[in-house]
């Protein structure tokens, strides 16, 4: 039987707890989509847990490929530059694992569809 993959939906992180909810939200989305998926949030500032820290649990799961998901609106500073650094730092740590780095989720051809067809139901009054 062949190790499950994994998925890390990366965010910011703030000092607000509730700022979380949304993507934590998502992950439990995905979980009841598919009860066996190995989804983890994983935050590269201010919240808990960080990737590393989130990589570390999915590696004791057994999981040895890891796709990340940047939880961005854009491709800003953090998901060009800090992140493939962190999945760098990562591919050296975990030399088992294999990871794969998504662009900024709304960058999806889908999400942006939803995000636009979300607006202009919105904008057309919607309740």
């Amino acid at each position: 039987m062949s190790a499950p993959d994994g998925v890390v939906l990366f965010a910011h992180g703030s000092r607000d707890p509730t700022w979380c909810a949304p993507i934590e939200a998502v992950a439990a989305r995905m979980r009841t989509l598919d009860p066996g998926a190995h989804v983890i949030c994983a935050y590269l500032d201010l919240t808990s847990p960080d990737l590393s820290t989130a990589v570390q649990i999915l590696h004791a799961a057994n999981v040895r490929a890891v796709t990340v998901w940047p939880m961005f609106v854009g491709a800003g500073r953090h998901a060009r530059g800090d992140l493939p650094r962190l999945i760098d730092e990562l591919r050296m740590r975990y030399a088992d694992m294999r990871f794969t780095l998504q662009p900024a989720i709304a960058e999806h051809p889908a999400v942006l569809d939803v995000m636009a067809r979300t607006a202009l139901w919105n904008a057309n009054g919607a309740k």
